[in-house]
């Protein structure tokens, strides 16, 4: 039983965190916050090539800054609409999306679960963290960015016209403001995950009860409590049975940074990277950080890796795309490989 509270209490926060922020995406989504982002995408000087390179650092920043989850779902229609509006090659937008989503998820220990994961039993400060993963973080973003953009590149340089200057609707509210407390909060404190949650939830209310401006069947909808208790259960029976288990003890204890990375990448590959970060989680770690690599990057690999990959899918789908798992995996596993050989020396 004592093993079974030990998992349960390393396990919850993370949870509540990813919660909080999907919350706080949703009120700012509402306020017209990524429609804006990708209307200033859309209005970039230049063709294909500087709108790509625009969508692709958007897409980074709010991976970063509200999580690879919150960046799946509200970026994808937003870098697909910025491409269609401009006449772009949307193959590159769509795909981009989704390798970015998962490349720029090292920066935060909010910005991926498989972090919170990690790292929640380590009382390691956000600052702390986003320092020690910050050029690595650059170096993830570039290699996704470059690979992206050689394997579309003629596509990319055909013609486009200039996007019509439709108005779009952004009011500075409560979504905003929660999300710069939520980056704040996670930077400076060593356990945000309760107050970015409260914030959310503050936030939502605020929106849906005083100014009836969100309904909260929809933020139910975005948080899918389903998906999340699912994989909260996963997570901890995973975690349990490591813990309960000799198999595992010392399965990275001594580990090099390499060997760290690929069999971190193979299990998320294998089991998806939650059950997989809970699974390592549960034991010493010789390079907690190299596993990040192979947890955050290595789901580019296959549509399977992570939950954001599942949740891209769905809505590339319900966007008249039709998206290849070929395409996914050698296009995703050129990006991965070549992101982890230019992070790892700078871990």
């Amino acid at each position: 039983m004592s093993v079974l509270i030990h998992t349960l209490n390393a396990t919850w926060s993370p949870f509540v965190l990813v919660a909080g922020l999907l919350l706080i995406g949703h009120v700012a989504a509402g306020e017209g916050l990524f429609h804006l982002v990708g209307s200033w995408c859309a209005r970039v000087a230049g063709g294909g090539i500087a709108l790509f390179l625009v969508t692709m650092a958007s897409v980074a920043l709010v991976t970063a800054v509200l999580n690879l989850d919150t960046s799946v779902v509200f970026m994808t229609p937003v870098a697909l609409h910025a491409a269609r509006a401009k006449g772009a090659d949307e193959t590159a937008f769509l795909y981009g999306t989704i390798f970015m989503s998962n490349s720029a998820s090292l920066l935060l220990l909010g910005s991926n679960l498989t972090n919170l994961l990690v790292f929640s039993r380590r009382g390691e400060l956000g600052s702390a963290f986003a320092g020690r993963m910050f050029f690595p973080w650059i170096a993830s973003v570039v290699v996704t960015t470059v690979v992206v953009l050689a394997w579309r590149w003629r596509a990319l340089r055909r013609g486009t016209h200039p996007s019509a200057k439709t108005p779009v609707s952004f009011t500075l509210g409560p979504g905003v403001i929660a999300a710069i407390f939520a980056v704040v909060a996670m930077l400076v404190l060593s356990a945000p995950a309760l107050w970015v949650f409260f914030v959310g939830v503050a936030a939502l209310l605020f929106e849906s009860v005083a100014k009836k401006r969100m309904s909260l069947r929809g933020a139910i909808s975005i948080i899918s409590p389903k998906t999340l208790s699912l994989l909260f259960v996963v997570a901890v029976a995973v975690g349990w049975f490591a813990r309960s288990s000799t198999l595992t003890a010392n399965l990275l204890r001594h580990a090099n940074v390499a060997m760290t990375i690929v069999t971190s990448t193979i299990a998320s590959l294998v089991i998806n990277n939650l059950p997989a970060a809970s699974l390592f989680a549960a034991h010493g770690i010789a390079h907690p950080f190299a596993l990040l690599l192979g947890l955050d990057l290595g789901p580019n690999c296959a549509v399977t890796g992570a939950l954001s990959s599942l949740l891209w899918w769905r809505i590339a789908r319900t966007h008249q795309m039709r998206p290849s798992l070929v395409t996914f995996s050698v296009v995703g596993t050129i990006v991965a490989l070549i992101a982890m050989a230019a992070a790892a020396p700078l871990l």
